[in-house]
């Protein structure tokens, strides 16, 4: 069985503490390659090389496939030379800064007839697998109602997420999990009207909070938050004709490396700690080999994108 070679531009936090760790854990996973600014924090990834330049690493054969985790505004400049360079590529949330890009990197991924998928990692949790897997038996009977959100109080000073050219903002930093998840309840082909979207934009003119009231296919309602400034939360709780699921606990998003828990109407399931990034990247693999496995389809993807740029719109 053929490892995949991996290649990382961007050696920032979610490099460092969770895609190499994760990519060092997988099976079947080489860190093949890091370039970054910093060649120190390139190195403390221990890839087999580092590379002085982007493009000096899309362009080693020895590279399979790449994750790029640079800010916002790159994902799709990168992404589409990755792909044009013969390179699958893992490229983190959110895909691109709008529509026109997402689709730029699909007409890449396609011409080029590599894999391309946006890694919101929460998406291969199996706790959110089990309850995107229980709505859509109809357990709870037709969705009415979808209540989520992702807040904290972080600081932001003098980080590319204060500022609106590089993708910053709550909205496109944490609304692009509640907004994954309720692609992933309703699906891609929804209809989505923006009934109320509210800010608050900081100084620098990013949304420090993002609140938004949808009406999905004319009878859900699908309330989400999305902050910097609001007390830690997170939650998604689906509610339906004949019930309700909620996932449990301040970690609707992002459980890692912890127990979690699901509430199916009146009973719970419990869920061992896992790695999602792990499972995420070893699901990528897979794809790549052929193998029986799930990603992220680009349809949602574009869904996801084309939502955000109504509720940017709508504020």
């Amino acid at each position: 069985m053929k490892s995949i070679r991996w290649g990382l531009i961007g050696a920032g936090w979610i490099a460092t503490k969770a895609i190499a760790p994760a990519m060092h854990a997988a099976s079947d996973t080489i860190v093949q390659a890091v370039a970054s600014r910093d060649v120190n924090r390139a190195q403390a990834l221990n890839p087999v090389t580092v590379h002085e330049s982007y493009e000096a690493l899309i362009n080693d054969p020895s590279v399979d496939a790449m994750y790029i985790s640079l800010p916002n505004h790159l994902h799709c400049q990168w992404t589409v030379a990755a792909l044009n360079a013969g390179k699958h590529v893992l490229c983190e949330k959110p895909f691109a800064m709008n529509v026109g890009e997402v689709e730029m990197m699909i007409t890449a991924a396609r011409k080029n007839d590599r894999l391309l998928v946006e890694a919101v990692w929460s998406r291969w949790h199996p706790r959110m697998i089990r309850m995107i897997d229980y709505v859509k038996a109809g357990h709870i009977g037709e969705i009415t109602s979808i209540d989520t959100s992702f807040t904290f109080p972080g600081s932001i000073d003098g980080n590319y997420r204060a500022v609106p050219a590089m993708g910053g903002g709550a909205l496109f930093d944490v609304g692009v999990y509640p907004l994954h998840a309720i692609a992933a309840l309703v699906g891609d082909d929804a209809q989505v009207e923006i009934e109320k979207c509210d800010a608050n934009l900081g100084p620098t003119g990013i949304d420090l909070t993002t609140k938004w009231q949808m009406c999905i296919n004319g009878s859900i309602t699908a309330n989400g938050l999305a902050s910097f400034e609001r007390p830690e939360s997170q939650s998604l709780i689906v509610h339906g004709e004949k019930g309700s699921v909620e996932l449990v606990g301040k970690e609707a998003f992002t459980s890692w490396h912890s127990p979690s828990t699901l509430q199916l109407g009146g009973h719970t399931e419990n869920f061992d700690a896992v790695d999602p990034y792990m499972l995420m990247i070893e699901n990528f693999g897979k794809r790549i080999r052929g193998e029986e496995s799930w990603v992220l389809p680009l349809e949602t993807s574009l869904s996801v994108a084309t939502i955000l740029e109504q509720l940017q719109g709508s504020r």
